[in-house]
């Protein structure tokens, strides 16, 4: 179960960052959003990751817990631009 809720967090946490940043939002909106919600945004994503590192250290220690956050990242990263990439692709196959 520590997986799971820790890829969900990163995953949500790079999720959060990607829509921090102009060109997704441009993409996703059709507009740029305000600062204020940007900044949180980018807060809330960092938040997130530091929460996942702190699950996974708790539960295995520093050496293997920054291993799996290693991989977690890495996954949810990954699939975060993976997903902008296929939506992008449908958005310009549908017009």
């Amino acid at each position: 179960m520590t997986h799971l809720s820790s890829f969900i967090l990163c995953l949500t946490g790079f999720a959060a960052l990607a829509v921090a940043m102009d060109r997704p939002q441009h993409d996703l909106f059709g507009r740029s959003l305000p600062a204020l919600a940007t900044a949180a945004l980018r807060v809330g994503g960092a938040a997130s990751l530091l929460g996942a590192l702190g699950l996974l250290v708790a539960w295995q220690g520093w050496a293997l817990g920054l291993v799996m956050f290693s991989g977690h990242t890495s996954l949810g990263a990954g699939i975060v631009h993976g997903a902008l990439i296929v939506r992008q692709r449908w958005v310009a196959r549908s017009n």
